[in-house]
C-alpha cells in the first residue's frame, strides 16, 4: 500500500526539478496528480522539463497523472486548473505549492512587471490555491497543503555587510518569508477542521535546471548539492503523517526526515545551521 493510495493531489510547478520528483513520487505512493506548470511540451520554455515529461514518466511506470498548463499568477487559470483537477479525479486531498519564480535582480534596478510577476507566483498563487481546495478538505475534516520554501528566506541580518550576500534575491527572499508565515497562520486557523498546513525547504541547494540557470550550483552533478528525492520524501512526510505531528511545521528537508526516522544523516541547514525564525517556533 502507498501512503497516498486513492488521494487527489495537486502539484504547482510540477514540469521540472523539485515538483517534478514530488509528482512522480506522489504518484508512486498512489496518488492521483494534477501536475501544474506552464510548460507543456519540450522546448515551449527555455529550461529543459515539461508536462509532457512528467507525466509520461509516471504513467509509463503504472501511475496516474494528468497535464495541466496554468500561469498561476493568474487567479482565474489558478481557478480553472482546480476545475479541471476535480473534474477529472474528484476532491483535492493534498496540494503542494512548489512553483516558483525569481529573476535575481537587485531591488534598485527591478522593473515592476517582473516584481508583481514573481510576487503573483511565489506568493498569491498559494494563498488562491489553499483557498481555492479548502472547500474540499474542510467538508471532509482531513486534507494537507505543504508550501515550497527557499533558504532565502533566511535574511543577512543586521549590518555592517561583506560581500554579495543577496545576489539580487531581496524578494524571492521575501517572499519565502511570507510564505513561511502564511503557513503557520493558515495552519492555525484550519487545525480544529482536521487540515494539515506544513513548510519545508531544501536543507542544501538543489541542482534542477532553474538553479543551474541562475548559477547557484555549478551544474546538475555539483557534489554540494542536494537530490530533489529528498525534497520530494519531505514533502511527502508532511503531506501524510498524522496531523498532530506536522502541521504548522517551518522545515528544512533533511532536518525533518532525520528527525522521523526516514534518512540517517543528514546535513546542511536545519542540521548544521539554523534555519529561519518561523523554523525555530
Amino acid at each position: 500500500m502507498g501512503k497516498l493510495d486513492g488521494k487527489v493531489v495537486i502539484v504547482t510547478g510540477a514540469s521540472r526539478g523539485i515538483g517534478a520528483e514530488i509528482a512522480r513520487l506522489f504518484a508512486e505512493e498512489g496518488g492521483k496528480v494534477a501536475c501544474v506548470a506552464r510548460t507543456l511540451k519540450e522546448g515551449d520554455h527555455v529550461l529543459e522539463g515539461s508536462l509532457e515529461h512528467t507525466v509520461s514518466t509516471i504513467t509509463s511506470a503504472g501511475g496516474e497523472a494528468t497535464a495541466i498548463t496554468a500561469d498561476i499568477s493568474d487567479y482565474d487559470q489558478c481557478v480553472r486548473a482546480v476545475e479541471e483537477t476535480r473534474a477529472k479525479y474528484g476532491p483535492v486531498d493534498v496540494l503542494v505549492n512548489n512553483a516558483a519564480l525569481t529573476y535575481f535582480i537587485p531591488i534598485k534596478d527591478y522593473p515592476i512587471s517582473k516584481w508583481h510577476r514573481s510576487i503573483g507566483v511565489n506568493f498569491h498563487a498559494p494563498f488562491y490555491f489553499s483557498q481555492l481546495v479548502l472547500p474540499d478538505m474542510l467538508a471532509r475534516k482531513a486534507g494537507s497543503i505543504v508550501n515550497i520554501s527557499s533558504g532565502a528566506a533566511i535574511g543577512p541580518g543586521r549590518g555592517p555587510y561583506k560581500g554579495d550576500f543577496g545576489r539580487g534575491g531581496t524578494l524571492y527572499g521575501a517572499e519565502k518569508a511570507a510564505l513561511e508565515r502564511f503557513t503557520q497562520g493558515l495552519a492555525s486557523e484550519v487545525y480544529q477542521d482536521g487540515v494539515s498546513v506544513t513548510c519545508v525547504s531544501p536543507s542544501q541547494v538543489v541542482p534542477t535546471p532553474g538553479t543551474v540557470h541562475h548559477h547557484l550550483v555549478t551544474g546538475m552533478d555539483d557534489p554540494r548539492g542536494e537530490h530533489p528525492i529528498l525534497m520530494a520524501k519531505a514533502a511527502l512526510l508532511l503531506a501524510s503523517e498524522p496531523l498532530d505531528k506536522v502541521t504548522g511545521r517551518v522545515t528544512y528537508s533533511q532536518e525533518i526526515l532525520q528527525e522521523f526516522g526516514w534518512i540517517k544523516d543528514g546535513k546542511g541547514t536545519g542540521i548544521d545551521r539554523k534555519g529561519s525564525g518561523y523554523s525555530q517556533i
